[in-house]
């Protein structure tokens, strides 16, 4: 028999202006427990450093919280030159430190244009990549080194905000980038090509996918709802479980087709497109979840939200 999960069978997306100093866990299990949800995960981790935009599925919205992890996202960052850590930002250790009176605007902005667009990053040691099963932050912590693979992510755009000179100059950086992304990295690789080192002292993701960091709300709020015992107010902050899927196109199902595709099984759509994944209503507005276009031209379903569909097949 299976185990029956304690908490409220909750359904949408809460966007979170995750704080400093947790891990994206920890504001998980936090807004887990204020809505006494029963199921609930997030949408690719930020460090205990950064700050910002964190997307948390609640029930059927974990179904789609892999297309969050596959957006593209938005950065404020400031970097310190001058100083080299072993983790690449302000809460690891001090390895190596050198002047970087010398740099100057100028040199920052003519070398920025070397790092938009296909970028070769190799991921730090402590990353919550995995090897052999263990995350490599963890490895990272006993003194163990492994070779990581390198990975191509791609920046789409990056911009000088501000540029404070010094024997530590700082610059503020706005980046948008691919899912990968590691902003530390770039951090190192930019210093390492201005001859001085350096690593991220603050970091702010500003937008993930289709949402922004004005939309997000505070833990604090969250919580404070709760202890309110305003359910009315907390509920109303959730956003539908396909508002992360915005910019998938959008397939229209009358109901017989809506109830085999509920069936698992491939149905024919006219005017649809010749491929791809899709977002999945019937003609009523209903969202019925994500499809993918098969060569045949037939939609299949892929991942498909709990409905109360109708028990008995339409009359055709």
């Amino acid at each position: 028999m299976a185990r029956r999960r304690k908490g409220r069978p909750i359904d949408g997306v809460l966007l979170v202006d995750k704080p400093a100093g947790i891990t994206s866990n920890g504001a998980l299990q936090r807004a887990k427990r204020a809505f006494f949800a029963a199921k609930a995960g997030h949408t690719g981790s930020l460090d205990p450093l950064a700050t910002g935009v964190l997307p948390l599925c609640f029930g059927e919205a974990t179904k789609f919280s892999q297309f969050l992890l596959d957006a593209n996202k938005e950065y404020v960052t400031t970097i310190v030159l001058g100083v080299t850590t072993n983790t690449g930002d302000a809460d690891g250790e001090i390895i190596e430190e050198r002047s970087a009176a010398a740099v100057d605007e100028q040199a920052v902005a003519a070398l920025l244009p070397d790092f938009v667009g296909d970028v070769v990053q190799t991921p730090s040691m402590f990353s919550a990549i995995k090897h052999q099963g263990k995350p490599l932050y963890e490895l990272a912590r006993q003194g163990i080194e492994v070779e990581r693979k390198q990975r191509t992510i791609h920046i789409f755009e990056l911009e000088l905000l501000a540029f404070r000179p010094g024997e530590k100059a700082e610059l503020e950086l706005r980046v948008k980038c691919s899912k990968g992304t590691y902003i530390r990295s770039l951090a190192e690789d930019i210093g390492h090509a201005l001859g001085c080192g350096g690593h991220v002292a603050k970091l702010h993701r500003t937008g993930s996918g289709p949402f922004e960091i004005a939309a997000c709300v505070s833990l604090e709020k969250v919580e404070a709802l709760a202890e309110e015992k305003d359910f009315a107010t907390l509920n109303g902050l959730l956003l539908p479980v396909d508002s992360g899927l915005q910019d998938l196109p959008q397939v229209e199902l009358p109901e017989d087709s809506g109830y085999y595709l509920r069936q698992g099984q491939p149905v024919l759509v006219p005017n649809s497109p010749s491929e791809g994944v899709v977002r999945v209503a019937l003609e009523s507005g209903e969202f019925l979840g994500v499809g993918e276009v098969m060569d045949d031209g037939r939609l299949a379903p892929r991942r498909l939200v709990v409905t109360n569909a109708p028990k008995e097949s339409p009359r055709l």
